[in-house]
């Protein structure tokens, strides 16, 4: 009986799903729009030709070479030469340019008579990723600027070109990128934002499948058909959706991986568990909130919020060894944050699996703890009532 049960609880759900389009937008369509627009946006890998501007109250030929070697780097496009430090600051509130390098007048002259000048650049950290990276190739030709004072005011004292580069590095730094050579942003934030975004989807479209039978007053009918189980109900209900949500997030890694070849230097089936484990994970913490708060509004608030909280606290862009300990905390109840941890391991470093056992595991506990208020859930659908 409770096999016919759960048949019987599979086609009634597949109708319901057929009979809405908001099912095929928020599982299919919402996921890979998103995963298409961050691949698309972050196509060139490293943002680069920067809007910047420089300030030039010298004018004289080493300050033309400075702003040179300003143009010529790749990560910033000197589009205005200010005349004073007011109006390269007006271009910044304007937002025209993320900031601007200050060349102080009678620069060569103090360079070359060792009086020190000062070099100054200002970027606009409230754009955090234009700004960084204006930052760094300003504070890039500022060294090179210095180290080439120092070079040429040794040579005039009568030291060779040799023995200045021994004095001025005399320690050289070989770089090698680990895992993403390239430097490549997309091969961070692409996978980072895409499945989080996919989660959310998940969370959000399981809240309202199971909230909206009792917003309708039709779990009652839902339980019927399941001969009264709950686990029977649930199953039947997710189930249909599991498999649209793998099928969704196979594309994705296949859009990664296989479309964009990001770097894979593990193994692509761990990342599919991981992706199917993610899938079930998402869905068992959406039944949880829906068994805690039976309510529609409720519960999508509260995975609205928890999902885009987890873009900040699971780790993509601030380390979570590095936050309070009570916001740490919420990062280990995110599903997204071990799928993470998953590709992190698997695709970039290619470690054994043994280091991702734990997360692993992780996933696994979700669908545990779903249990424990499942109760709650029956009850709220044997009884519904729909507060607005």
């Amino acid at each position: 009986m409770a096999d016919l049960g759960f048949i019987a609880g599979i086609k009634r759900e597949i109708n319901r799903m057929c009979s809405r389009r908001m099912y095929l937008c928020g599982m299919v369509i919402v996921p890979l729009f998103i995963a298409v627009f961050f691949l698309s946006i972050l196509s060139e890998g490293l943002p680069e030709h920067v809007p910047t501007a420089v300030v030039d109250l010298d004018h004289s030929s080493m300050s033309r070479s400075v702003t040179r070697s300003l143009k010529a780097l790749q990560l910033l496009d000197i589009n205005q030469e200010c005349e004073s430090y007011d109006k390269a600051l007006d271009a910044v509130r304007q937002g025209s340019v993320f900031g601007f390098f200050v060349i102080p007048a009678n620069f060569e002259r103090d360079a070359l008579s060792g009086r020190t000048p000062t070099l100054e650049y200002y970027t606009n950290m409230t754009y955090f990723v234009p700004g960084t990276l204006s930052f760094k190739g300003f504070k890039t030709v500022a060294v090179a600027t210095a180290g080439g004072v120092v070079k040429e005011t040794l040579v005039s004292l009568g030291l060779t070109p040799d023995q200045v580069s021994e004095l001025v590095q005399p320690v050289a730094i070989d770089q090698f990128p680990l895992n993403n050579p390239w430097m490549n942003y997309a091969i961070y934030l692409c996978p980072s934002f895409t499945v989080c975004t996919f989660v959310l989807m998940i969370m959000l479209m399981t809240v309202f499948s199971i909230t909206i039978e009792i917003k309708n007053g039709t779990s009652t009918r839902w339980l019927e058909v399941a001969k009264g189980r709950i686990t029977v109900a649930l199953a039947s209900k997710l189930l249909p959706q599991t498999i649209v949500f793998f099928s969704v997030g196979l594309f994705i890694l296949w859009l990664l991986f296989g479309y964009s070849h990001f770097p894979l230097n593990g193994s692509l089936g761990w990342m599919i568990v991981a992706t199917f484990l993610t899938v079930i994970a998402s869905q068992s913490f959406a039944v949880f909130i829906c068994s805690v708060v039976p309510n529609p509004r409720l519960a999508f608030s509260l995975c609205a919020l928890f999902g885009i909280l987890s873009f900040s606290f699971t780790g993509f862009s601030f380390p979570v060894q590095s936050m309070y300990g009570f916001l740490a905390v919420f990062s280990w109840l995110a599903p997204i944050r071990y799928w993470f941890l998953i590709y992190v391991n698997e695709a970039l470093n290619g470690v054994a699996l043994y280091y991702s056992r734990l997360y692993f595991a992780a996933l696994l506990l979700f669908p545990l703890g779903t249990f424990t208020m499942l109760w709650h859930l029956k009850r709220a659908c044997l009884k519904p009532v729909y507060v607005p």
